[in-house]
């Protein structure tokens, strides 16, 4: 079985687009975040009528649509989110599973999760100590783990478990412009595919569309992550 890891879409429909026609796997893996931003309706109901099968993965913003929320800007986006969606959509993404288990041909089990395996917000990049990856990962039977969260591409390995952020689709953190995603079988390997932007603007999305480059992001969410700890 070849997958297609799809993390971190954001409503990027012109990006999800582009990316569909470029697969040529079995499954596609959808790793959480994949409606907030400029066409959530439009991205899910993509995904939903796709015909291949699609294991589905709950990201932050997914859960966060359900909860309210302290931060004012934070809470306008995900307002103007759920007006977006039916009542049955917004029921579909809070009953997402944490986590999924695929059995990649070539590669063997591998576990798909947002961010860790324990928090779908948890923010551990490429430079992360190993030891705070090891705690992130304690307990999982695995020796592949695909995340996304923090939208930029890694390939390393914690005590034995190799460690795969796929990158993001619909908001990458990456020095070329792209929609970012990750195959897998018989071998893993990080991708990008080209695209002509949408009208972001135009649609009436009230959040800001957040760019930089791999080295100045991971630094800032090291920064993040330390003060949270």
């Amino acid at each position: 079985m070849r997958v297609a890891a799809l993390y971190d879409i954001h409503g990027n429909l012109p990006a999800l687009d582009a990316v569909l026609a470029d697969l040529d796997t079995d499954v596609i893996v959808v790793g959480g975040d994949a409606v907030v931003g400029a066409w959530p309706a439009e991205t899910l109901e993509r995904l939903r009528a796709l015909d291949r099968e699609v294991r589905w993965v709950r990201g932050n913003t997914e859960r966060e649509l359900t909860e309210p929320q302290e931060d004012e800007e934070h809470a306008d986006v995900l307002d103007w989110v759920r007006g977006k969606l039916t009542d049955e959509q917004l029921s579909f993404l809070n009953g997402l599973p944490q986590r999924a288990t695929v059995d990649v041909d070539g590669v063997g089990p591998v576990l798909f999760s947002h961010a860790t395996p324990r928090r779908d917000d948890e923010v551990l990049t490429r430079i992360s100590p190993d030891e705070r990856w090891a705690e992130a990962l304690a307990g999982i039977d695995e020796r592949v783990f695909v995340c996304g969260h923090t939208h930029m591409q890694f390939d390393r390995e914690v005590q034995g478990v190799r460690v795969v952020n796929s990158g993001s689709v619909g908001m990458p953190y990456e020095e070329e412009p792209g929609a970012y995603w990750t195959h897998l079988g018989p071998t893993i390997e990080h991708r990008y595919t080209t695209y002509t932007a949408g009208d972001i603007a135009g649609s009436g999305y009230p959040g800001e569309w957040s760019s930089g480059t791999p080295e100045e992001t991971t630094e800032l969410f090291e920064r993040f992550s330390r003060e949270r700890a």
